[in-house]
């Protein structure tokens, strides 16, 4: 799979809007410490922008996708006025927004003297590779017009050339895939920590059919049904009585124990190769019982391990 899988080459508009001026940074009143972190990505189109933008996304990063330059000032003074709830942003920068690419040096140059911590990340790709993945979607480059796929490739260049000599961080993608990339902005932007693992922990009745978008399913149908014990019928898997039920059951302990075990290999499996949502859907005849109590108790031990856990139940009231 190559790096770029060419969102960003979805949507070639945007050269319409009219922004007569650039603005300025107004944190006045504001403290530093909540001048939010900047970081601005951008490059060659078909190198991987809007792969890097979505690791920063998964990070943790407020992203903005082709905002003009001369309106970061204005997002940053945003996030400064949040009170903390946008500390870290993120814009993609290219050439879609080239009728305001002039406007970048003046932002760029504003946000210095306002002491805002910003880097530049660029996404490079030798022609060969940028070619080859225009060729592979069949869409042309933002700036070919009536050329050919390199004519707008050198005119890129050409337009890029300073901000390139201004990077604080130049990535060739020309042999990187999507998971390489990854693994590089997260060296640079993860820190000393783990990349953050979300996981669904999903609920679900197989009458009613699989989950379409479970990564994991488990089948707790091997356990005795709580819905022919005329007392427990009624309520679901969130009732103590039943959860107690269905985990005296013989293998119920040791299936928790061991899934979660499992769970724990996976996870560090899908933290290397840059996956950061799981949906782990644990099923039973109808998603009252058995699959509603097992997904509580092992949202439980995953959210226990530091793993951030939603815990939903698809079919809960459906019978």
């Amino acid at each position: 799979m190559n790096v770029n899988e060419h969102e960003e080459q979805q949507d070639q508009g945007g050269d319409d809007a009219q922004v007569s001026t650039g603005a300025t940074l107004d944190t006045s009143g504001v403290p530093e410490a909540a001048i939010p972190e900047l970081v601005i990505i951008s490059g060659m189109s078909g190198a991987g922008r809007s792969t890097a933008a979505k690791c920063l996304e998964d990070l943790g990063w407020f992203v903005v996708d082709n905002l003009p330059p001369a309106l970061i000032p204005t997002m940053v003074e945003l996030g400064a006025r949040s009170q903390g709830n946008v500390a870290r942003i993120a814009v993609v920068v290219d050439v879609r927004g080239r009728r305001f690419f002039d406007n970048l040096r003046e932002s760029l140059a504003d946000l210095e003297s306002k002491h805002v911590t910003r880097r530049i990340v660029f996404l490079e790709s030798s022609d060969d590779a940028l070619v080859r993945r225009f060729e592979s979607v069949r869409r042309p480059h933002p700036l070919q017009g009536d050329g050919r796929i390199v004519d707008g490739i050198d005119a890129e260049r050409e337009l890029l050339r300073e901000l390139r000599g201004d990077a604080d961080l130049v990535i060739d993608t020309s042999s990187l895939n999507v998971h390489e990339l990854r693994a590089k902005m997260d060296a640079q932007f993860a820190g000393e920590e783990e990349p953050e693992l979300r996981a669904t922990v999903m609920s679900f009745g197989f009458k009613y059919g699989l989950p379409v978008d479970a990564d994991l399913v488990a089948d707790m149908r091997f356990l005795p049904n709580p819905h022919w014990v005329p007392e427990l019928r009624p309520f679901t898997g969130l009732n103590e009585e039943v959860s107690a039920y269905v985990f005296n059951q013989p293998g119920a302990k040791e299936f928790l124990d061991r899934y979660a075990e499992l769970l724990r290999l996976i996870a560090a499996g899908y933290r290397r190769e840059g996956k950061r949502y799981v949906t782990i859907a644990i099923g039973c005849t109808g998603g009252k019982h058995r699959s509603v109590a097992t997904s509580e108790k092992l949202a439980a031990r995953l959210a226990a391990e530091g793993v951030e856990t939603v815990v939903v139940h698809r079919d809960m009231g459906r019978e």
